[in-house]
């Protein structure tokens, strides 16, 4: 028998189920939260570097090269473009879920934003520098703290990157699909073929977002290993080959999991019910499975680029160093060996998680070249 709500009007009597009150309050509640999140944002953001990661001896905002076009208001153009979208994917969400329920392509919405908790560990690994005029956390903050110079905002657009390319993935792959026949292999082998055509889409769509990323000022690549690098030794400087195929160990497990076989599951609600991941409530554990393999991959990720770092083959360094605002993130010395002056700043993470426990080795300037030296980049 289901609990029903008797409320008298001038025009007779209303029944409203009790379940659809007790809905209201949840939504009042999700809102409110919302905006006291929002709220916290706003009052610790920033747009400079504090002490630990500015750089005393700079006044102002100099900037030794020259943004793409030479238009100089990139980053705010990128950061108001970020909100606009990410302010029109939480509507959709909101009108998704309320028309639909909790659909796998919301849940895993959510999973791709919840993932840049991890982002300060992911700018660690590969040395990704951000502009410290970005709108920020503050950068003495335990977590992102590791970051190299600033942990921004921005990063919160994440869902577009790590999730988008399934959508033409699978278009792609349905496309293919009827033009062959139901033996060949993409009708065999859906969730491969899925892959493979994430991998091609998440490589392309990567590597024009990132170098036009690059190339506007809103963050560099310090240091990287030449191999598979394209631009090396300038600001502009790309991991190509190792970025863009790393990225999609995130995009790839993002779509798969929300692919539909031919009984309308998804490959994580499948994982979660032979896993007995919370039986009787099939979208919680399918969320739950989401999160877990998505966060697992993320770590892989960076475990690759933190490989490199360990193995000191990220030997190119960018320069010059693109944001003379901030120290110079030189943990390792490779700039000081190739003239960059400092005031040098090693970062959180600089000793033991770098097999360096004394920390910052001591080095000579220009000891290996003055390819970063001022006069060389005037």
């Amino acid at each position: 028998m289901t609990a029903e709500q008797t409320t008298a009007s001038s025009k007779g009597t209303t029944t409203v189920p009790a379940g659809s009150r007790k809905g209201n309050i949840w939504t009042w509640v999700f809102w409110a939260l919302g905006a006291i999140a929002i709220a916290a944002v706003a009052w610790n953001a920033r747009d400079y570097p504090d002490a630990r990661v500015g750089n005393p001896e700079v006044t102002g905002i100099p900037r030794p090269v020259r943004p793409l076009l030479g238009f100089r208001h990139w980053l705010a153009v990128e950061q108001v473009g970020t909100l606009i979208a990410m302010i029109i994917i939480v509507a959709v969400c909101v009108w998704g879920w309320r028309r639909y329920g909790p659909h796998p392509y919301i849940l895993m919405a959510i999973v791709t934003t919840f993932i840049v908790w991890q982002d300060p560990i992911m700018n660690w690994a590969p040395y990704a520098v951000y502009d410290p005029r970005l709108w920020h956390w503050p950068e003495s903050w335990p977590l992102v703290s590791l970051s190299p110079t600033v942990e921004p905002f921005i990063v919160f657009g994440y869902v577009m990157f790590q999730f988008g390319p399934y959508f033409p993935a699978a278009w792609a792959l349905r496309k293919i699909q009827a033009r062959r026949p139901v033996d060949s292999f993409v009708w065999r082998h859906p969730l491969i073929s899925l892959g493979i055509l994430i991998f091609v889409v998440g490589f392309i769509v990567d590597m024009f977002l990132e170098v036009a990323a690059i190339r506007t000022g809103l963050y560099s690549y310090s240091q990287l290993m030449p191999f598979g690098s394209i631009f090396t030794g300038t600001p502009h400087q790309f991991p190509l080959l190792w970025e863009s195929s790393l990225v999609t160990l995130v995009m790839i497990p993002a779509g798969i999991l929300v692919y539909r076989d031919d009984t309308g599951r998804t490959v994580s609600e499948k994982l979660a019910k032979r896993a007995r991941i919370f039986p009787t409530r099939p979208a919680l554990g399918s969320f739950m499975v989401m999160m877990v393999i998505v966060n697992v991959f993320y770590l892989f990720y960076g475990g690759a680029f933190a490989l490199m770092k360990w193995s000191r083959a990220t030997t190119s360094v960018a320069c010059p160093w693109p944001f003379p605002d901030a120290k110079v993130y030189d943990p390792q010395g490779f700039y000081e060996e190739n003239g960059q002056k400092g005031p040098y700043s090693s970062g959180i993470w600089s000793t033991y998680m770098m097999f360096q426990p004394d920390g910052r080795p001591t080095v000579t300037l220009g000891s290996k070249s003055d390819r970063c030296a001022e006069h060389n980049n005037g």
